[in-house]
């Protein structure tokens, strides 16, 4: 009889005390002990190490989700609730979290380098800039390290908004990051030739002198994709 009452009572001290209480509920001077005392200066449950969670921790916790599923239509439904999730962010200036790069995105690239662009489109500043990088190319080449530096800066330091590595191009580039690049090159390739600021019968002369109008631009469309309105 005794040795029966020793196995019930070990097979009850193996259960976590945790299991006896819902989330939330769980006493302050609780310390899974027997003595139901919580350690002096040990964590409440009910307040994480940083304070209350937020949609950055919601985002960490599906991203998580998402690694640990194993088919396509369940990765695609983690991710479709990520979607959902930044959709239902209570409106703010700063501080949402943001990944990815769509239509949206693209378009408020477009405005933020256009409204940096043009001064540099009519400004003939631009050309002589482009001349003296086109004679020294490693002045160029720290023109275009500066371009990429400031994109990164803004988007992944300056903290304007939490923006996430989500899902990258081939695994390596952030689709952000790329995009932000991408539409003001473009948008200075297409207007720069199409106002005759440039002469591709100078190829390089005119690369140097679009790298100079880049540079704005690209802040720009940093600006514009990550501030909202």
């Amino acid at each position: 009889m005794s040795d029966r009452s020793e196995e019930r009572r070990s097979r009850t001290d193996e259960f976590d005390d945790d299991q006896w209480y819902s989330e939330g509920e769980i006493p302050d001077d609780w310390d899974g002990g027997g003595g139901g005392r919580r350690p002096a200066g040990a964590p409440s449950a009910k307040s994480g190490d940083d304070g209350d969670p937020d949609m950055g921790d919601l985002f960490d916790e599906l991203e998580q989700l998402e690694e640990t599923v194993d088919s396509h239509e369940e990765r695609e439904q983690v991710r479709e609730t990520m979607r959902m999730m930044m959709d239902v962010q209570e409106p703010a200036v700063f501080g949402r979290v943001v990944f990815g790069f769509d239509r949206s995105d693209a378009a408020e690239s477009l405005l933020g380098a256009l409204l940096f662009g043009i001064p540099m489109f009519v400004e003939g500043g631009t050309e002589e800039v482009g001349l003296f990088l086109s004679q020294r190319p490693h002045y160029f080449l720290l023109t275009n390290v500066l371009t990429v530096a400031l994109v990164l800066g803004i988007l992944y330091v300056a903290d304007f908004q939490d923006v996430r590595v989500h899902n990258p191009i081939l695994g390596v580039l952030p689709r952000k990051l790329l995009g932000v690049l991408t539409i003001p090159l473009l948008t200075a390739l297409v207007v720069m030739t199409a106002w005759g600021r440039i002469d591709w019968a100078e190829p390089w002369l005119a690369v140097c002198q679009v790298s100079v109008a880049l540079v704005p631009m690209a802040i720009g469309a940093a600006l514009g994709d990550l501030l909202p309105g």
